[in-house]
């Protein structure tokens, strides 16, 4: 009989997950429908990645940057790496 009765549960707690995961997925696809996309919102806009950019060409800090806007300084490094040239937002566009 408890083996019975952990089968039962078992399917149950299945199907649950099932209408959980269709659920979801529905609410997300009419979240999308409404224009909505799911994500944090960027840190910065275009406009500071390009002035980021220039303050970086001109010879200032990564490490100043990052307390000067607010970010980290993985943020800076991930979209102007110290090796490729700092005129660059490519890896900004991507993201979007």
């Amino acid at each position: 009989m408890g083996r019975f009765f952990f089968h039962v549960m078992g399917a149950l707690a299945e199907m649950e997950r099932e209408l959980i995961v269709e659920r979801t997925l529905a609410g997300l696809a009419a979240a999308r429908a409404r224009g909505r996309t799911g994500g944090r919102r960027p840190k910065l806009t275009k406009e500071q990645h390009e002035q980021i950019a220039r303050l970086i060409k001109n010879g200032h800090d990564r490490k100043q940057l990052a307390i000067i806007y607010g970010i980290g300084i993985s943020t800076i490094y991930r979209y102007h790496p110290a090796g490729e040239p700092s005129g660059t937002i490519e890896k900004s566009q991507e993201t979007k």
